[in-house]
């Protein structure tokens, strides 16, 4: 008979929407368990579990979440300025790790985190949820049965007003926090399209503006940019993040392949006799369609992110190394759209 895996005890350090979101998907999740939290703020027992259906043990402090023995995960829930010395010290301290994107505000403490992982052997997964989605998981699986054959242009698009109505909106328009448009929201869009087209990004050239709403003016970095990447093998992509827009809600995806294209929820193929070419046919997939964290598909990642841990597996789709590559194309943008002028991904080196 089996030996029974012992579940997760995660602790979790910062206490908004985002860590709310995570206590809640793990509800659902078998095999691991949110135990304890750790806030600024003062935290009182019987309040969250009240407000968290489910007993949490309030820490007073990081330090005090990472001495604890009983814990043996630690779910980064904080502003991005504080993810890489949290980070870092929950792998010294052999926690695994589970971080919030970006995982740091520069490429160079990203590679310090991506050190920290590999010298003290932890699993590290970043909070790229939405290669976990029903549609990305869709999509995914189509270009695998090559349903649109090889796939030489993507373009997908991130469209979300972060605005006074959004709780991060304080802190997020700092520069040291916030970052940039990319790295405080549109990386999920840059982000899927490396999941969706495979290689490697030779370069990025970026440019960048902002909205001259009263509502966005607190910003002190550009909030809208669009990006072209040119992969190695010559096929390119282009991705936009706008923050500062007043719409609704829009992540935008289209695919075009050697056999047909995907367009958000719906596709063309060749391959398929008898499509109406005049028509596009309907995908019947949930879209990644709200900027509500509540909506993301946290629990699929989260279950993974388990089951691998506790088999002693790598991370499906959003390991820490897979996510590197992101924040390195990112970083590389961001830089692009700062100076001016194309950058290469060579530019900025993996250690």
């Amino acid at each position: 008979m089996s030996e029974a895996r012992q579940d997760l005890s995660i602790g979790i350090v910062g206490l908004g929407a985002v860590a709310g979101a995570h206590i809640e998907a793990f509800q659902a999740v078998t095999g691991a368990n949110i135990t304890a939290v750790s806030s600024r703020r003062s935290l009182n027992e019987a309040e969250l579990a009240a407000k968290y259906g489910q007993p949490l043990r309030p820490v007073s402090s990081y330090d005090e979440l990472l001495a604890d023995s009983d814990i043996d995960t630690v779910d980064i829930c904080t502003p991005h300025h504080l993810h890489t010395e949290q980070a870092i010290a929950a792998a010294e301290a052999g926690k695994n790790i589970i971080i919030e994107k970006p995982i740091s505000t520069n490429w160079e403490d990203a590679l310090r985190i991506e050190a920290a992982v590999k010298a003290n052997g932890v699993q590290a997964m970043v909070c790229f949820e939405c290669r976990f989605s029903a549609q990305f998981s869709l999509v995914r699986s189509m270009l695998d049965q090559e349903m649109i054959g090889d796939v030489h242009y993507a373009e997908i698009d991130y469209f979300h007003g972060i605005g006074p109505w959004i709780g991060q909106f304080p802190w997020n328009v700092k520069k040291e926090i916030g970052t940039s448009s990319l790295a405080t929201a549109g990386c999920h869009a840059l982000d899927a399209i490396l999941f969706l087209m495979d290689g490697e990004v030779e370069e990025v050239t970026s440019i960048s503006t902002k909205s001259n709403s009263k509502i966005f003016e607190p910003y002190e970095y550009d909030t809208t940019c669009v990006t072209l990447l040119r992969f190695a093998d010559g096929r390119i992509a282009k991705c936009a993040s706008a923050i500062d827009c007043l719409q609704p809600y829009y992540f935008h995806v289209h695919l075009l392949g050697s056999h047909g294209s995907i367009l958000d929820d719906r596709f063309y193929s060749h391959k398929l006799d008898g499509l109406n070419r005049a028509k596009w046919s309907k995908l019947e997939t949930s879209l990644i369609d709200s900027g509500d964290v509540t909506d993301h598909p946290y629990q699929p990642q989260f279950q993974a992110f388990t089951d691998s841990t506790q088999a002693g597996k790598p991370m499906p789709r959003t390991s820490l190394e897979t996510a590197m590559e992101t924040h390195r194309v990112m970083f590389a943008a961001d830089l692009s759209a700062a100076e001016g002028r194309p950058v290469r991904l060579d530019e900025l080196p993996r250690a």
